[in-house]
């Protein structure tokens, strides 16, 4: 008799141990593609259909286990703790298993620590103990379905196919929802009705498929999909445990060795498997198939296009709907197969960028780019300051060693031992403001690599394949010697990657573990700053801990430099005094009407310091702008004089038309006094430490928790009414890449919102200058 259903977001839950605690695993698929679940609202399709399976009236399952797997997995859980919170999520009971990829004991320890906890969790959901020998018999009789569903799954290799691809995944997604004796009689039939397939073979790469929809498309244009390399598929059948090994040990042996279709695998590593795979089933071609929301996978297309290049297969990289059009995609293979080696996915070479003619200035009805006044003179002297600084850093780059970061990567070490660096994104701000995205756009296109996935987070990128360095902006970025990033996107890994392949850089890739309580200490602005070795998970910390002590011996190998205590001590201490002085400017900002500054001052005087973060510099800019600020409020200067209305702006900053935020000061006395710029510059960054002892935990304090106050419903909701409350908004503007959670907390503390159909390089705010104003007459103000 099978147990209750368990549902499983993720292959890397170990469904042999939910299997042992007495449940039936599940294995939950998506189908975004079909009508979207109500009363989910602002969360991405395929999580607005694996919330109404989980949610909807009707639901089956005892509970529910997510992976880390992808960045949108990590969002549901964070999601389904917060309808909990709020009371919507039913009685459903959730776990998230932050399993880590890769060897090294550290990131050993972590998962270790992580399965135990699961294991907990099932045990005490069951009512019953997990043995040993339990989970031995489990993943014995895994092992032995795994084998029988191969067998059938090895019809398509044949040369003469006895098995279609929609036949196939239909199968493996089947298995991964049926009890053992279900799953064995749905394998029977499949080798009963095994039969001659016709048509041209392909291997299908990319994006995982949750259903066949794309794959019926495909073939009924004439294709057999004899095999692909993405979960959904034969891959999960070869999901072996060692059955020699003491069976915790095993599953702990499987996330050492990933499968190469992982999220955050390698693309050289999976392009290069795949290549060996497809010479050896000969077959005619490989489609990668990138589907909505995939922003991992268009990077392994530059690798996986030269390992078949090197075997003789050709590529046809897609770019498809969930449910594709049929007579286009039949079109597009019917082009492709006339020629294969000439299709238009195919890349050009590479572009020689031009230098972009001098634009005249836009007229201010145009709205964009609009100019801004400035009431403070502490930022005046930061451009011309940029400037020379990275004038300097580019002659130092010329002589030794020289890193680029990623804005959520540790940055204090490399402060510590002198080598010079620039974070990526704010190179990716000079490229804008040069207006040579479109020119970095096509370099990207040209080397294979995608223009339209974190294209702001790949502008450094593009700059190593710019060879006309005259025309680069501010003289051009160096080659770097050094990349770092956080895996905390899909596609970072891979980006940086690909960035390391073509410079010839040392790559520091370094863990983003994921908090997996299910009850969080909600106020982490207040607890954070001097009790964070309390309130965050120790595994969390003892992981990134351990990965930046052993990054120094690999810096120190590069660079031939020494790491020095007594000096990373010294960044610590100027990084706090830093955002100290940020804190206090913000508290002035947020009691004093009127506001002494608005967000058009505080945005550029909060981020540009930011950039250079334990420096002396960076933490007198930060002094200097308290001081003014602190000036202007004891002589009662307002940034708006007349203030009426004070208002809060929630999502990224319009960078390119900061004049759209003083629209409303004259004619209505209505002012942004908050933007998350300095407010998590205020709450976010404080770590307080003793000395050299715990100076590297406290920094990973600092980085294991960034994104989390933005982008966690929990965190980031709480933290968006203090703010609120504190500034004393009287109403909330949001664009599109405002948290849905947000807002609505927003909401149930009586904060009026406008939400905005735009983003933060929208350039037609004018259009909606309209809805603005009608919001902000619709206030209710003293």
């Amino acid at each position: 008799m099978s147990g209750p259903l368990l549902a499983q977001i993720g292959v890397d839950i170990p469904r042999e141990l939910i299997a042992a605690a007495g449940f039936t695993p599940y294995r939950l698929a998506a189908d975004p593609a079909g009508a979207p679940g109500e009363g989910f609202e602002g969360q991405p399709p395929r999580s607005r259909s694996l919330l109404a399976q989980l949610l909807g009236g009707g639901s089956a399952f005892a509970g529910v286990a997510i992976a880390h797997g992808c960045v949108e997995d990590v969002q549901l859980f964070s999601v389904l703790r917060q309808l909990s919170r709020t009371g919507r999520g039913g009685d459903l009971a959730a776990a998230h298993l932050d399993a880590l990829h890769g060897g090294g004991e550290a990131v050993e320890h972590y998962n270790r620590a992580r399965l135990m906890g699961f294991k907990a969790w099932l045990e005490a959901l069951s009512g019953q103990s997990i043995t040993t020998d339990a989970l031995a018999n489990e993943i014995a009789l895994a092992n032995a379905k795994r084998r029988r569903l191969q067998r059938v799954l090895d019809l398509r290799a044949a040369a003469t196919p006895l098995l279609g691809g929609v036949q196939a995944l239909d199968l493996v997604r089947a298995v991964g929802q049926a009890t053992l004796a279900e799953g064995d009689s749905l394998i029977f039939a499949a080798l009963s009705s095994a039969g001659h397939r016709a048509g041209r073979r392909v291997l299908v790469t990319g994006s995982p498929h949750e259903t066949s929809t794309a794959y019926a498309a495909i073939e009924a244009a004439g294709c057999v999909i004899v095999g692909e390399d993405h979960a959904w598929g034969d891959p999960w059948a070869s999901m072996m445990l060692d059955e020699t090994l003491d069976p915790f040990e095993a599953l702990l042996r499987r996330w050492q060795a990933p499968a190469s279709h992982a999220t955050d695998g390698s693309s050289a590593v999976r392009a290069q498997a795949l290549a060996t795979r497809a010479k050896q089933m000969d077959v005619e071609a490989v489609l990668h198939i990138r589907l909505p929301g995939d922003e991992a996978s268009p990077w392994d297309v530059a690798r996986l296009r030269e390992a078949l290049t090197a075997v003789n297969k050709p590529l046809l990289a897609l770019k498809l709907d969930h449910a594709p059009d049929e007579a286009r995609l039949a079109e597009t293979l019917a082009t492709f197969f006339a020629d294969p080696y000439a299709s238009p996915s195919a890349p050009a070479p590479r572009p020689r960028s031009e230098k972009a003619p001098d634009k005249p200035a836009k007229p201010a009805a145009d709205g964009a780019g609009r100019r801004s006044r400035k009431a403070l003179a502490s930022t005046a002297d930061f451009g011309a300051w940029q400037r020379d600084w990275f004038a300097d850093v580019q002659r130092r780059a010329a002589e030794g060693p020289f890193a680029v970061v990623n804005a959520d990567a540790p940055q204090e070490i490399l402060r510590a031992m002198d080598i010079p660096y620039v974070v990526n994104q704010w190179w990716a701000s000079i490229v804008a403001a040069k207006q040579r995205g479109r020119d970095y756009a096509g370099l990207l296109k040209a080397a294979d690599y995608p223009a339209d996935v974190e294209n702001y987070s790949a502008q450094g990128l593009a700059a190593a394949l710019d060879a006309d360095v005259d025309n680069a902006p501010w003289g051009g970025l160096p080659k770097p010697d050094i990349l770092a990033v956080v895996k905390g996107s899909d596609a970072g890994a891979k980006l940086y990657e690909a960035w390391a392949h073509e410079t010839g850089a040392e790559l520091f890739a370094y863990e983003r573990s994921v908090d997996s309580r299910w009850d969080l200490p909600v106020a982490w602005w207040s607890d954070l700053p001097e009790r964070w070795d309390e309130t965050l998970e120790a595994e969390r910390l003892d992981l990134l801990t351990a990965q930046l002590e052993a990054s120094i011996p690999r810096l120190e190998a590069i660079t031939g430099r020494k790491f020095d205590p007594a000096r990373f001590v010294e960044v610590m201490t100027l990084v706090n005094e830093q955002e100290e002085y940020y804190r206090r400017a913000r508290d002035l900002i947020a009691t004093t009407k009127p506001v002494p500054a608005g967000i058009v001052d505080t945005m550029p005087a909060t981020m540009v310091p930011q950039w250079h973060r334990g420096t002396v510099w960076g933490r007198d800019a930060a002094k200097r702008l308290y001081e003014e600020i602190a000036a202007r409020a004891e002589a009662g200067e307002g940034a708006c004089p007349d203030e009426r209305v004070r208002l809060m702006w929630v999502g990224r900053g319009l960078w390119s038309d900061m004049g759209f935020y003083q629209r409303w000061e004259d004619s209505h006395g209505a002012v942004f006094v908050w933007s998350m710029y300095l407010g998590l510059a205020a709450d976010g960054y404080i770590r307080d430490f003793k000395g050299e002892g715990d100076a590297m935990r406290a920094l990973a304090a600092r980085f294991v928790t960034m994104g989390d106050e933005l982008r966690m419903p929990t965190w980031a909701g709480a933290w968006h009414v203090k703010e609120a409350e504190l500034h004393g908004v009287h109403g909330a503007v949001a664009i599109d890449d405002a948290d849905p959670f947000v807002l609505e907390a927003l909401e149930r503390a009586g904060v009026p919102v406008l939400r905005l159909p735009m983003s933060n390089m929208s350039v037609e705010g004018d259009a909606l200058e309209a809805a603005v104003t009608a919001f902000i007459e619709g206030l209710a103000t003293p």
